[in-house]
């Protein structure tokens, strides 16, 4: 019978045999990655903050496709705006951007002037005055808010492609470069096109000074940390291995970076780096005591079976993120840190040995002792001359020592872990508690940088102009030119305008059929006929499509995200009880509703990306171990996870986009540390070691690793902390503190769960055997995941 090798045991015999060929292979996929990261694009709409399958985001993109028209605006600036010269030259760059392409017109302080001169600019600054006296000030305030500024209008055509945006910006920026301004005026282009186009641009700086700042951060950390074993830089390497092979499947999968995709990288460093540390560390360990190709053999079928799990229960946390998260971008989060993952873990598990293969890897000499402790004094070290791992005469390295010392701290917490238990889960109980008063803040503001130009015209232009967002009422009926359809949507307006004191306005078809019919609204469908006829083409496209659909633009005040989703809920509520007439349906939309719905979205999915990220990895678990103790390794999570909740009520920072999905990331990120350190207690209670000194032995040989590893990653999502955009800073404050929480977790929680959940297997075998009336059973071998995943995977 043909027995087939596991995939682990192909891999490291094709690596012993043909290390240069399997060389050849990882160069291959290396030149696929930076071809694929050629093909990689940025997105920053709409499509990327709602789903465009839900009612929500498919009538935001309807209204966007037929009404929504962006706007360049153009803050003109200097000590007199209202000089003939600036005029002139206003209305020459005027007709100049007019003529461009994608851009509807140009409209300002000249053409108010003009209309009231009989269509001529005044040439002396007498004859200006007088016609700015003559103007009615509600549309002067607008256009001419001093003397020393005045704004230009350059409306978008309707329906204009996303990716045409950058061009229409860098047009006119262009034709301002060159528009020789009059002596001491400046013109900023700023506006929702120009914010958008600048923000992708800080996007694409941001991704590779934060990548950068993450491999720089940990070429100290290697230096610093991992010093006890040779090519210490080795897994910064095998880091740019995962990344580029990441960025290779992004590409080719034509999956986007939007502003919180960029997140993942600087994440998926210090994961990959875990994952170089525990298969170097692990193949350093075995090259001490085995000839090269056992060496290889032996981390390979170990240490890669081990580290896969662990990286399955990583990956089962962000697969909650991908099909529960309230947001594309966090889906593409959890869906790019999946990939990254299994991307940084293949390139550890075949990059190392095959490496150390082709270099004849010798490790480090100094005060390591070969023998293996729990052969040499039982972890007994009172009665050893010299600390186990150390040779005579010598104190051994700093690594050394601090192996000496966690395992003896896990000896003790083993030995009483009550207390311990108690203690912290009770610090995580109140944690839990603070969680559900952390408030959440969907701004996006806060997910660019605050000193970004973009983003101080906008600020200017809100201080101006007030605020630009808008609430839209989508209304759909039988005929939106109806007589009883006209005085619905126009009481409907005065009423909200007298109900909601946020509100500052409203413009509609009314509105303009108003305007052009002396301040009043026609009744009779003749007369709306022929006001109608009188309306530029322009406003009718703005407000009317076809003759079913039209919108009513609700102006505000400046409020704040949460102040905002108030109003929409209020205006709500109005709108319920104001009942449109039949055949009318009236449902509101914009990017102030998208932004409150996401605010409803973290609310009704953070929990519950938890919760799934807990069920799926206990469900893994479960299968692996298939008994009691399977929850073992859940128990420091549900720690961390309360922990999280204290630190980010303490330094008062909010749920976002990317906090929220804090609780599923750190299921995924602690779950491996956890579930390693529970797989090395199981292969050393296959010794025949007793918990107790199977778990201090478990904690001493691979307690390093974890650290090291730990406080590597920490050093790559400290990169996070460095960015320009506030949302990402914040979510890297509270990752760096969970990754130092599940290093304690693995290290000081996880030896008291085992204690404690060995002490409850037993007590059930002894029940059960006394059950059975005390007749004996063969124990059954222990089996740790190497063992397992070959019986799994063998046929």
């Amino acid at each position: 019978m043909i027995i087939l090798k596991s995939p682990f045991e192909f891999i490291a015999e094709s690596i012993n045999k043909r290390p240069f060929v399997v060389a050849g292979l990882i160069i291959t996929v290396l030149l696929l990655g930076i071809y694929g990261a050629t093909m990689i694009t940025m997105e920053t709409g709409t499509e990327t903050y709602l789903d465009t399958d839900k009612p929500v985001g498919s009538l935001l993109m309807h209204y966007t496709e037929i009404f929504g028209s962006d706007s360049v605006v153009l803050i003109v600036e200097g000590a007199d705006v209202t000089r003939p010269d600036v005029l002139n030259y206003l209305e020459s760059l005027e007709g100049d951007l007019g003529g461009q392409r994608y851009i509807a017109g140009a409209t300002g302080i000249v053409d108010l002037i003009k209309s009231a001169n009989g269509g001529v600019i005044p040439q002396n600054q007498a004859d200006v005055d007088a016609v700015l006296n003559s103007l009615p000030p509600d549309y002067l305030d607008v256009l001419l808010p001093s003397k020393m500024m005045t704004l230009v209008s350059i409306p978008l055509e309707t329906g204009v492609p996303e990716e045409a945006q950058e061009g229409i910006v860098n047009n006119v920026d262009s034709l301002i470069a060159f528009s020789n301004p009059p002596a001491g005026i400046t013109i900023t282009p700023t506006g929702s096109p120009a914010f958008s186009v600048e923000m992708q641009a800080d996007m694409q700086n941001s991704m590779g000074t934060l990548i950068a700042l993450a491999m720089i951060f940990m070429v100290i950390a290697m230096f610093v940390l991992f010093g006890h074993v040779r090519y210490r830089l080795l897994p910064v390497f095998i880091v740019f291995c995962g990344i580029l092979s990441t960025f290779g499947v992004m590409g080719f999968a034509g999956i986007p970076v939007t502003s919180i995709v960029i997140a993942a990288f600087p994440v998926l460093i210090g994961i990959g780096v875990d994952y170089a540390i525990q298969f170097q560390s692990r193949f350093d360990e075995e090259i001490k005591r085995s000839p090269m190709k056992e060496a290889v053999f032996t981390t390979v079928t170990n240490s890669g079976p081990a580290i896969f799990f662990a990286m399955c229960a990583t990956a089962l946390g962000f697969v909650a993120l991908t099909f529960l998260a309230p947001s594309p971008m966090i889906s593409g989060f959890g869906t790019t840190c999946i990939i990254g993952i299994a991307c940084c873990y293949l390139s550890a598990m075949i990059v190392i040995p095959t490496f150390a293969t082709i270099v004849k890897y010798k490790p480090k000499t100094g005060g390591l002792n070969p023998l293996d402790q729990a052969e040499s004094c039982q972890l007994d070290w009172k009665g050893c001359e010299e600390p186990p791992h150390v040779k005579p005469g010598t104190k051994g390295s700093f690594m050394e020592r601090y192996d000496i010392a966690i395992g003896k701290l896990a000896g003790k917490i083993a030995r009483n872990p009550a207390p311990v238990l108690v203690a912290l889960l009770m610090l995580a109980i109140v944690g839990i508690q603070l969680d559900e008063t952390i408030i959440i803040d969907t701004d996006e503001d806060a997910m660019v940088p605050q000193n970004m130009p973009a983003m101080i015209s906008m600020n200017k232009l809100s201080s101006v102009v007030g605020s630009t967002d808008t609430i839209t009422a989508f209304v759909k009926a039988d005929s939106v030119l109806e007589p009883g359809t006209l005085r619905w949507i126009d009481d409907f307006g005065e009423y909200e305008l007298s109900k909601q004191d946020d509100l500052t306005g409203v413009t509609s078809v009314a509105t303009y059929l108003r305007l052009y019919n002396n301040g009043v609204l026609p009744t009779e469908a003749t007369e709306i006929e022929r006001v109608w006829n009188l309306l530029p083409e322009s406003t009718k496209e703005s407000y009317v499509n076809g003759n079913t659909e039209t919108v009513m633009e609700f102006s505000m005040e400046d409020l704040s995200i949460p102040a905002t989703q108030a109003l929409i809920k209020d205006m709500q509520k109005d709108l319920d009880w104001y009942t449109p007439h039949p055949g009318m349906s009236v449902s509101y939309t914009g990017q102030s509703v998208m932004f409150g719905d996401l605010i409803d979205g973290i609310e009704e999915t953070k929990n519950p990306m938890t919760f799934v990220g807990f069920g799926l990895i206990l469900l893994l678990l479960i299968l692996l171990y298939r008994k009691f103790t399977a929850v073992t390794p859940l128990v420091p999570i549900i720690m961390i996870v309360g922990w999280n909740g204290i630190i980010m009520y303490s330094l008062g920072l909010t749920y976002t986009l990317l906090t929220a999905c804090l609780g599923a990331m750190t299921i995924g990120v602690a779950s491996e540390y956890t579930i390693v350190m529970m797989e090395r207690y199981l292969e050393e209670k296959e010794k025949g070691l007793d918990t107790i000194t199977a778990i201090q032995t478990s904690v001493q040989k691979i307690g390093a690793a974890v650290s090291v590893s730990g406080l590597a990653t920490v050093c790559g999502f400290s990169a996070l902390t460095l960015s320009t955009s506030p949302i990402i800073q914040n979510f890297g404050i509270v990752t760096v503190i969970a990754v130092g929480f599940s290093i304690l977790g693995a290290i000081i929680v996880m030896p008291a769960a085992i204690s404690v959940f060995e002490s409850i297997n037993d007590i059930m075998k002894d029940w059960k055997r006394h059950r059975a009336g005390g007749c004996p059973k063969q124990k059954k071998k222990e089996s740790g995941y190497a063992a397992k995943l070959s019986e799994f995977l063998k046929i």
